[in-house]
């Protein structure tokens, strides 16, 4: 069974250069946290994540491949700051 989920939190990847997440979190019960290799699975499998943007907008979460490695993202929206790298840190 798949659904649809809100992205509220991230964690950064330390200091790696090609800034890809840890993971990302969001609310529901004591709030869930998934690593970005669990998103792209959940987001493979067809479950559904969005967060939004600085004008409370819906973005949806995506996987994407960069230098032959696979990342998440949000549809490409033209609104800076990043819309994933703008949320607060996941505890």
């Amino acid at each position: 069974m798949t659904g649809t989920f809100q992205v509220t939190c991230h964690k950064p990847d330390n200091a790696d250069a090609d800034r890809r997440l840890q993971g990302v979190g969001g609310p529901g019960g004591n709030g869930w946290y998934r690593t970005v290799d669990q998103m792209i699975t959940l987001i493979g499998g067809g479950d559904r994540f969005w967060t939004a943007d600085r004008n409370r907008n819906t973005v949806w979460l995506v996987v994407a491949v960069r230098n032959g490695r696979k990342y998440i993202k949000t549809d490409a929206d033209g609104i800076e700051p990043n819309n994933l790298l703008a949320l607060p840190h996941c505890p």
